[in-house]
């Protein structure tokens, strides 16, 4: 028996939404997997503007790479060579395990920029739509249609 929370009742209402059913799906499937290495948060800064911020402590920037293919966003984080010196850890909190995090991005979501910052690394997102998908007004006319025939 599968214990996923199933939403498709609450979209029965609503036409081309099958995808938020999908996100929240695997957002639980991750969350039960135990995949929240790192932790990281998804911001909203306004009507357009996103941010993804993923805390990376003890990550440089040459550790870690982003890519988006296919409208995923995929950030990934290496564990770097030991340096020349020896070191013997009496306690090791900071986690430096590799990592993958994958982001599906809704549609016109686009990465602007990424930037790391007292261990944060945070991704930049921004939805541009284009003219020809925003919203347009149809006028109502109060006359009668023609048929010909």
């Amino acid at each position: 028996m599968s214990n996923v929370l199933s939403l498709a009742p609450l979209f029965r209402q609503s036409i081309g939404f099958d995808r938020f059913n999908d996100l929240f799906e695997s957002a639980l499937r991750n969350e039960a997997s135990g995949s929240s290495y790192p932790p990281y948060n998804v911001e909203k800064h306004g009507d357009d503007q996103y941010r993804i911020v993923v805390a990376a402590a003890g990550f440089q920037e040459q550790d870690m790479e982003l890519q988006v293919e296919r409208g995923v966003l995929t950030v990934t984080g290496g564990k770097r060579e030991r340096s020349a010196e020896s070191v013997t850890y009496l306690h090791q909190g900071i986690a430096q395990r590799g990592f993958k995090l994958s982001f599906r991005l809704a549609d016109h979501i686009e990465v602007k920029a990424a930037s790391l910052v007292n261990g944060l690394l945070n991704i930049e997102l921004e939805r541009i739509v284009p003219e020809e998908a925003k919203a347009k007004r149809i006028p109502i006319s109060g006359q009668q249609p023609v048929l010909q025939s």
